[in-house]
């Protein structure tokens, strides 16, 4: 969330970058809303100061029937504005929560079709072949069964395709731990409070995307970022330690809520996948830097394994509540001749950690609010996609990139 300070203010500036992504937040609600909230505060205090005013004259003698009824008097008091203290508080929070995050000077202004093209990378194919046929003919993949067992858009993987996921996991695994991300596995679901602290807050309330556990605190994740942002949670890191990165892998759920009008063929929109995610705490100052040095990460990752893309900086409209700035990896698909969503990046810089209490104690001791950074190594549903539109054979056989060879037993071809 942002600091309330922050949004009196600059407020113009956060109205913009509410409107211009789209989020419908009523700011004169916001300010009323704390204004009350810093009334009962105000009052709390006072009553607090004549209270222990009170019990400091009740010392070393017999308190008056007088001191004695006025004590009794201001404790009742306090114990109802308080009462009121916390229940506007809570009102005052959920509105901030509404509130998303201020996008930097350069993220471009508009919706989806307004972002811009930074980079392309390698050969875009004229042909390609359907990843859902080719690989429901073989064997690979069954989305029958797994509707049968779980529903629509659930779905095995067997054979030659399982171990080739497993082969992706394994390389991106040595690639994030050779560029010094310490390797993690994470829990599958987590609390409202690491939900809301992450900020997936969404548009609308139709774009929900998490699945929840009835009966429990609990929703299963959409993305490693969530359990690796509540990691440090109310935590103090030293200057020195920072900047800390993570890599997690875990599975990932996703209602595909707000998802209508997107590309959903087989496997490229499904509500269970697997996922590594690249995670950074850092200083504020070098956020902006880290943000780069992941997306360069990526980038590495689809030139070795050989997918044309492009890299597009997100427009405003298209960003997601906690985003400062988000690039896009986006691979060239021959299958449907243009550029299709693959893997992205974004700097929230001290939105979550706000949010999360999670800090950085400076070598001359003061304590701030630091920045938080994510961005995916692979996505497997979708790299596999990329990967049978853009290795598959005319003879019918799926070439192997030959960094993925030395984790499929030495084969080129499956």
């Amino acid at each position: 969330m942002l600091d309330i300070n922050f949004i009196r203010e600059n407020r113009k500036l956060v109205e913009k970058s509410a409107r211009e992504k789209n989020y419908k937040v009523n700011f004169d609600e916001l300010i009323r809303l704390d204004d009350e909230r810093r009334d009962f505060l105000a009052k709390a205090e006072k009553l607090r100061a004549k209270r222990n005013a009170i019990a400091a004259k009740m010392k070393g003698g017999k308190p008056s029937l007088e001191l004695m009824t006025e004590g009794k008097e201001i404790k009742e008091k306090l114990a109802g504005v308080e009462k009121e203290l916390t229940k506007s508080t809570d009102r005052f929070n959920q509105a901030l929560k509404t509130v998303p995050n201020v996008f930097f000077d350069d993220v471009p202004l508009g919706d989806e079709e307004c972002s811009v093209e930074i980079k392309t990378w390698g050969e875009c194919k004229e042909t390609g072949v359907d990843h859902l046929d080719f690989a429901t003919e073989r064997g690979w993949l069954d989305f029958e069964r797994g509707a049968k067992v779980a529903g629509a858009k659930f779905y095995y993987l067997k054979g030659d395709l399982a171990l080739l996921e497993n082969a992706i996991i394994q390389y991106a695994i040595r690639k994030v731990t050779e560029k010094g991300f310490t390797y993690m596995t994470v829990p599958d679901m987590v609390s409202s409070k690491i939900l809301e602290g992450v900020g997936f807050a969404p548009r609308t309330s139709e774009q929900s995307d998490e699945y929840y556990i009835e009966g429990e605190d609990l929703a299963m994740i959409a993305t490693a970022e969530m359990p690796i942002t509540g990691y440090h949670m109310d935590e103090i890191i030293p200057e020195e330690n920072l900047p800390l990165f993570y890599a997690g892998l875990s599975a990932c759920f996703r209602k595909e809520a707000g998802a209508y009008g997107k590309y959903t063929r087989g496997l490229f929109r499904v509500h269970q996948f697997n996922k590594l995610e690249m995670y950074a705490f850092c200083l504020p100052e070098k956020s902006k830097e880290v943000h780069e040095h992941i997306r360069e990460i990526e980038e590495e990752i689809w030139q070795e394994i050989g997918i044309p893309y492009h890299v597009i900086n997100i427009a405003a409209g298209d960003l997601g509540c906690p985003a400062a700035k988000k690039y896009d990896i986006e691979y060239w698909s021959p299958v449907n001749q243009k550029y299709q969503e693959l893997t992205s990046c974004s700097n929230c810089t001290d939105f979550q950690a706000r949010s999360l209490n999670i800090r950085v104690r400076r070598k001359d001791g003061t304590v701030e609010i630091l920045h938080t950074l994510n961005g995916t190594a692979v996505s497997l549903a979708r790299t596999l996609v990329a990967l049978i539109e853009n290795y598959a054979t005319e003879d019918g056989r799926l070439v192997i990139p030959e960094v993925l060879r030395p984790y499929m037993n030495g084969r080129d071809v499956i």
